[in-house]
C-alpha cells in the first residue's frame, strides 16, 4: 500500500451521510445523460502505520430511481443490471491512495458489483482536515472515474433506429465524501 500525503493523516475518517455522495451517469439515447444516486452509502478513509486505505459500499436499494415502478425494479434486480436479490451491495476498496500537495488525488483499488472485481483508478481533489463549529476534524474527497459497464455483466441494451445503442457503455462515477475524524 502506498500513500503520499502533506500532512500526517491518521486515524479513521468516516462519511458524513448528510453531505456525502455516489452517482453515476450515462449517455441516454445518444441524446442526453441519465444521472441517478445511491442514497445509502458507508466510507471510510483510514489512516496507520500502513499508509491510507479508502473502502466503501452502496445499497443497491438506495438507488434515487423511483417511477415507473416497473424500471425501478427491473434495473435493481434485473439480472442484466444490479441483480440485487443476489449482489445487494456496491463496494470498493482500495491499495493505492495518493494525495498530493497541490490538493489532487488519485486512489487505485478493486471496485466490485454483481460480485464481480474489476481494477479501478478514480482521480479529484482532496481537502487536507480543518475543524469543524463542534470540535471535529473534516476532510474530503471528490473523485471521479470512467468504467465499461459490460466489465460487471450491466449488459442490458437495445438498438436505435439508426443502429446506435439506447444506452452507454461508458459510465461516469462521482464520488464526494465529506469525512468526519472518529474519536
Amino acid at each position: 500500500m502506498t500513500s503520499t500525503t502533506i500532512q500526517s493523516l491518521t486515524g479513521v475518517y468516516e462519511a458524513d451521510r448528510n453531505h456525502s455522495s455516489f452517482q453515476f451517469a450515462v449517455s441516454h439515447m445518444k441524446v442526453s445523460r441519465f444521472r441517478a444516486s445511491f442514497g445509502d452509502i458507508d466510507a471510510r478513509l483510514i489512516g496507520d502505520e500502513s499508509g491510507l486505505r479508502l473502502e466503501g459500499t452502496a445499497r443497491v436499494e438506495s438507488i434515487s430511481i423511483s417511477d415507473p415502478p416497473e424500471f425501478r425494479e427491473h434495473v435493481v434486480r434485473g439480472a442484466d443490471f444490479f441483480d440485487a436479490d443476489t449482489h445487494p451491495e456496491l463496494t470498493f476498496r482500495s491499495h493505492e491512495v495518493e494525495l498530493a500537495e497541490d490538493g489532487a488525488a488519485t486512489v487505485e483499488g478493486e471496485l466490485t458489483i454483481k460480485g464481480i472485481s474489476r481494477p479501478l483508478t478514480a482521480t479529484g481533489t482532496y481537502q487536507p482536515p480543518v475543524e469543524d463549529p463542534y470540535g471535529s476534524q473534516r476532510t474530503a474527497l471528490e473523485l471521479r472515474a470512467v468504467v465499461d459497464r459490460r466489465d460487471w455483466e450491466l449488459t442490458w441494451q437495445l438498438p436505435l433506429p439508426d443502429g446506435a445503442d439506447v444506452l452507454g457503455w461508458d459510465v461516469e462515477l462521482t464520488v464526494h465524501l465529506e469525512l468526519i475524524r472518529q474519536a
